[in-house]
């Protein structure tokens, strides 16, 4: 069965697209810890990220990097955390969250975004993405 990034990825599902290439998308969380909680994903659906073939590991993380960047020239933040748990969709996916504080990074903070802000934000990173 696919998962809910698959369906994504698919068209199955909308999301707040930010980048995308070949091999990866990125999207809003959308039960996000800070406004702009981004999260990385590979198309190809493998559940946990060590399982990874290298070549694709490797360019996750750079995919995730330049997402970071741009994310930080738009969200007023002190800084972009990264994290990578796994547990909750059994498709990897990377975790960019806008930091001003730790509990930004609990994943037990939430924050309330409306489809206006997600869209408004989501274009403003998208345009900074494909400007780096």
């Amino acid at each position: 069965m696919a998962s809910i990034f698959t369906k994504i990825i698919n068209g199955e599902i909308p999301s707040y697209k930010v980048a995308e290439t070949e091999d990866f998308i990125a999207f809003f969380d959308i039960n996000p810890n800070a406004v702009g909680h981004t999260l990385c994903v590979p198309k190809k659906e493998v559940n946990k990220i060590f399982d990874l073939d290298e070549d694709t590991y490797m360019h996750l993380m750079a995919f995730s990097r330049k997402v970071a960047l741009a994310l930080r020239q738009v969200v007023e933040c002190e800084r972009i955390g990264v994290s990578v748990i796994g547990i909750e969709v059994p498709h990897v996916h990377v975790h960019l969250i806008p930091l001003n504080s730790m509990k930004d990074m609990t994943f037990q903070h939430k924050v309330s975004v409306s489809s206006e802000q997600f869209t408004a934000l989501a274009e403003q990173v998208s345009e900074v993405y494909q400007n780096l």
